[in-house]
C-alpha cells in the first residue's frame, strides 16, 4: 500500500470515529466527567502535554524492554522443547500453566516482589509476551516441510553434529514466518502487561495517570491519556511490523498479489 493511500485512509478513520464520538455526545448529552467531548479531550492534552510526553516515555520503556525480554524467552524457550525430548516434557505443561493464571491476579504479586518500579511492569509485560512468541515458534519448527527435511538427512548422512545442522539451516529459517506472526501478536498485547502493572501500583506511567485522574473524576485527562496510549501502541505495532516485512522478503504477501492482479 502507498504511505499516500495509507495517511489518506488513516485520516478518514480517525475522522469518521472522532465525528461518531462527537455525535454520541451530542445526542446522550452526557456530563464532561463521564464522556467528554474529542475537542476537550485534545485540550487536555495540549494542557496537560508535558507530564502526559513524560509518562509515556516511562510507559514506553517498560513496553519495549518487556517485549524484548518475553521475545528472547519465548524464543529460547521454542529452541529448548525442539532440542531437548526430556525438557519439552517438562516445559510444555509449564507454558500452559503459565497462561492459565490470569496475569491480572499475578500483577500484586509482582509488585510485592519486584517494588513499585519498573521491574515489575516489565515483569507483567514479559509474562504476557512470552507465551505468543514461544507457542508460534515451536510450531513453526515442529511443522517443517518433510521433503526438506528428508533431503537434509539424506546430503547430512553420517555428519556430525547433523541434527544441531538440520536446526539452524533448516528447521529454523522454515519457523521465521510463524514466528514473525507471533511477534506481531506479542507487539499488540504488549501495552497490557506495563498499564496493569502500573494500575496495581506505581508513582508514574501512563497507567498511574489514568487513574490519578480517574480519582478526581478527571475525565478528559483519561481520554488524554488512554489517547496517547492508542497511539504509542499503534506506532510500536507498525514499525514491528515493517522491520518484520523487510526482514522476511520470501514470505509472499498472497493477498496483496491477488488484490493487484483484481
Amino acid at each position: 500500500m502507498k504511505p499516500a493511500t495509507l495517511f489518506i485512509r488513516l485520516t478518514i478513520l480517525t475522522g469518521g470515529l472522532l465525528g461518531l464520538w462527537a455525535l454520541i455526545v451530542y445526542l446522550t448529552d452526557a456530563p464532561p466527567y463521564i464522556l467528554p467531548s474529542p475537542l476537550s479531550v485534545v485540550r487536555a492534552w495540549w494542557v496537560y502535554r508535558s507530564g502526559l510526553l513524560e509518562n509515556a516515555g516511562i510507559t514506553a520503556v517498560e513496553i519495549i524492554s518487556g517485549l524484548i525480554l518475553g521475545s528472547l524467552l519465548g524464543l529460547l524457550c521454542a529452541l529448548v522443547m525442539i532440542s531437548l525430548r526430556s525438557a519439552r516434557r517438562w516445559l510444555l505443561p509449564l507454558l500452559v500453566i503459565s497462561q492459565a493464571i490470569p496475569v491480572f491476579a499475578l500483577a500484586p504479586v509482582l509488585v510485592l516482589w519486584l517494588g513499585y518500579g519498573m521491574a515489575s511492569k516489565i515483569a507483567m509485560a514479559v509474562l504476557i509476551i512470552f507465551f505468543p512468541v514461544a507457542a508460534s515458534f515451536y510450531d513453526g519448527l515442529r511443522r517443517t516441510e518433510t521433503g526438506w527435511l528428508d533431503m537434509a538427512h539424506v546430503m547430512t548422512g553420517g555428519q556430525r553434529f547433523r541434527l544441531q545442522r538440520i536446526l539452524w539451516f533448516i528447521r529454523i529459517p522454515a519457523a521465521l514466518p510463524p514466528m514473525a506472526s507471533g511477534l506481531r501478536v506479542a507487539t499488540a498485547v504488549a501495552p497490557i502487561g506495563a498499564v496493569v502493572g502500573e494500575w496495581v501500583g506505581s508513582s508514574a506511567g501512563l497507567g498511574y495517570m489514568m487513574l490519578h485522574a480517574s480519582g478526581r473524576a478527571q475525565a478528559d485527562v483519561m481520554f488524554a491519556a488512554l489517547l496517547s496510549l492508542v497511539v504509542m501502541a499503534v506506532g510500536l505495532y507498525s514499525l514491528v511490523d515493517i522491520v518484520l516485512r523487510r526482514a522476511l522478503p520470501w514470505q509472499a504477501d498472497t493477498l496483496k498479489l491477488q488484490e493487484d492482479i483484481l
